[in-house]
């Protein structure tokens, strides 16, 4: 339901991960503009990557893009911009010391903004216990409340818009596998490749040509593009199908936000990347694989294991175990072709899995709700 309490929001997001920080800012925005009638100003220091998945948007320094004001985020910040209601800097981007001066400015007369620091999603067990922490900043006294995504009732929940579970149950898939010109395989898995430049992809092209059932694999034109030349030293490019043995691999233009929403839907197993995706994934309800974004020491590998114990704690153990296994190998890009032919005869309870994972995390309010909920019961 649209909130009654109209604000100004202010969403500042630096690209770091290509598509998944300004794929979850977009989303975010999106949905605050459209469901709960916010006025949002959205700043993106690389239009690029917005263009890319919301291709309306032009190289403009501002602009109106499906209701929500685009501005490119510069390093000379313009002096005379106003401070909005509520302020997110989105993973700890730190907002434009004028822009800060300025809520300080507020604040001395009693009119100071809600400051929030959306953070990484993660399901780690410390979430929990900062998701709503608020920190002074040192020198203004300006209160920032930490507010973590999640997949717990003690977090900020996930992106989810109102009409996303009924749009996906009433999905023509068949018309929409036509109308992007692609033809299944009978019989074949319909499989989406959406993932970082990975060695381990050699691995996974071999198991699919081995395979006792025909794989189709649809690939956005991306970065694991690369890895998949590399290894079959062809240059593959869009419209492009390569086959071998029990393997079909088709490459598709790189989509938007909508359409590669239905490309999960369409598919019947996903493999995922970053956090955008990786949400978008488990509200398919269908059995993924996710690649998460690497990090120094190995920190990425944590995170996955924390995610991987609360994905599989409702499974049977012998696909808990496989997908567990399997998962690590492709993160750590090791040979994961003997692990594909040990999940395919468990598929059929993947699916179920899959289902009952989104079913439960619904239980859950969205984070934009959750955000609007907070900013209208906090000031400052």
């Amino acid at each position: 339901m649209p909130s009654p309490h109209i604000k100004t929001w202010d969403i500042f997001c630096r690209v770091i991960d290509n598509f998944g920080d300004i794929g979850v800012c977009w989303r975010l925005a999106r949905q605050l503009a459209e469901e709960h009638q916010q006025a949002v100003r959205l700043w993106v220091d690389d239009l690029d990557s917005l263009i890319r998945i919301w291709p309306e948007t032009l190289q403009l320094e501002q602009q109106q893009v499906a209701g929500i004001e685009v501005c490119r985020w510069n390093t000379e910040f313009d002096a005379d911009v106003q401070v909005a209601d509520v302020v997110i800097e989105a993973f700890a981007c730190d907002i434009p010391t004028l822009y800060l001066d300025k809520m300080a400015q507020l604040k001395r007369i009693g009119q100071t903004p809600v400051w929030i620091n959306l953070d990484y999603l993660s399901a780690e067990s410390w979430v929990e216990e900062f998701h709503g922490m608020p920190s002074a900043h040192p020198t203004t006294g300006l209160r920032k409340t930490f507010f973590f995504p999640g997949f717990t009732a003690r977090t900020g929940g996930l992106l989810r818009e109102g009409s996303l579970i009924s749009a996906r149950d009433s999905f023509d898939a068949a018309h929409w596998l036509i109308n992007m010109g692609i033809e299944p395989q009978p019989e074949a898995l319909l499989v989406s490749l959406f993932a970082y430049e990975n060695p381990a992809v050699a691995s996974l092209l071999a198991a699919w040509a081995n395979s006792n059932k025909p794989v189709h694999c649809l690939v956005p034109s991306g970065k694991i593009l690369t890895s998949i030349n590399e290894t079959i030293k062809q240059e593959l490019v869009v419209d492009d199908i390569y086959l071998q043995g029990n393997l079909r691999l088709q490459v598709i233009p790189f989509v938007t936000q909508t359409e590669y929403d239905k490309l999960l839907w369409a598919c019947d197993i996903n493999f995922v990347r970053g956090e955008d995706s990786f949400v978008r994934g488990q509200w398919a309800a269908k059995p993924m694989l996710w690649h998460i974004y690497p990090q120094d020491e190995e920190v990425h590998i944590t995170k996955l294991n924390a995610f991987l114990d609360h994905y599989t704690a409702h499974c049977s153990r012998p696909l808990a175990n496989t997908i567990r296994a399997t998962w690590l190998a492709w993160n750590q890009g090791e040979n994961i072709e003997s692990y594909w032919h040990q999940l395919i005869p468990q598929l059929i309870e993947w699916r179920g899995h899959s289902q009952n994972w989104c079913d439960s995390l619904r239980n859950q309010p969205d984070l934009a709700t959750q955000l609007v909920t907070f900013s209208t019961n906090r000031q400052g």
